[in-house]
């Protein structure tokens, strides 16, 4: 067997040993609560998004309120002011008394408005405290466990980082063309993209060889295709 065909079936028991290193990081059981505590962050990041929107808003229109007021309350005074100086005509001072009857009237108005907007002001800041709280909570859970993963995989990611380094290493005993035709296989295959030929029998489809079929591939190169599940076959020297 040339050292291309040995390279392959390398390649091979590498990439079936990344993907079951792969498997067990999958199967641990931080993988799925981190998965849970991530939707969890970012359920709630859209409702805190929601909330502090609504809380803006609400403190908009109180701050336009008490602008009103406070414009209100100068006119009251300078109408009470004007009140008090002396030279006015009874019409004039009429009309001053329907002046801050008015707006006596549009403050009542805006007290009436500024309450239940203040109301909702506070609800709107306790469940935005209260979803900050949660977010600390899920962020610390998170960080535990990605604590706790990283003690509990050290082993795992220590073999996958030596997998990929031997691999790069294989990779480079491999032709561009056969690295191709491996990828693809591999997409197709479910990763098992190579079987070997022993005796006159293939290693994962175990569709026997016959006659003429076996005796071509035989003389034909160490890496071949499978008549039968169209694997990638590497034949084995006799």
């Amino acid at each position: 067997m040339n050292e291309e065909a040995e390279a392959l079936l390398k390649l091979q028991e590498i990439d079936l040993a990344l993907m079951r290193a792969e498997a067990q990081l999958k199967a641990m059981p931080q993988t799925e609560k981190l998965i849970t505590v991530e939707q969890a962050k970012k359920k709630l990041s859209l409702e805190l998004k929601r909330i502090i929107g609504m809380r803006k808003d609400i403190e908009i229109d109180i701050a336009d309120i008490q602008g009103q007021h406070e414009r209100y309350m100068q006119d009251r005074a300078d109408a009470k002011a004007s009140i008090d100086e002396s030279g006015h005509t009874y019409k004039e001072i009429q009309a001053l008394d329907a002046r801050l009857s008015l707006i006596a009237k549009q403050l009542e108005k805006l007290e009436y408005k500024l309450g239940p907007l203040l109301d909702k002001l506070e609800q709107a800041t306790s469940a935005e405290d209260k979803l900050n709280a949660i977010s600390m909570r899920l962020n610390a859970e998170e960080e535990a466990l990605r604590s706790s993963f990283a003690q509990d995989t050290v082993q795992i990611r220590s073999s996958i980082e030596a997998l990929h380094a031997d691999r790069a290493d294989t990779v480079a005993r491999v032709s561009d063309e056969v690295c191709s035709a491996y990828a693809a296989a591999q997409k197709r295959f479910s990763g098992l993209a190579v079987e070997r030929l022993k005796g006159n029998v293939p290693s994962t489809c175990r569709v026997k060889l016959q006659g003429d079929a076996y005796r071509e591939l035989v003389r034909g190169p160490s890496i071949t295709t499978c008549p039968y599940c169209h694997r990638m076959l590497v034949v084995e020297e006799l």
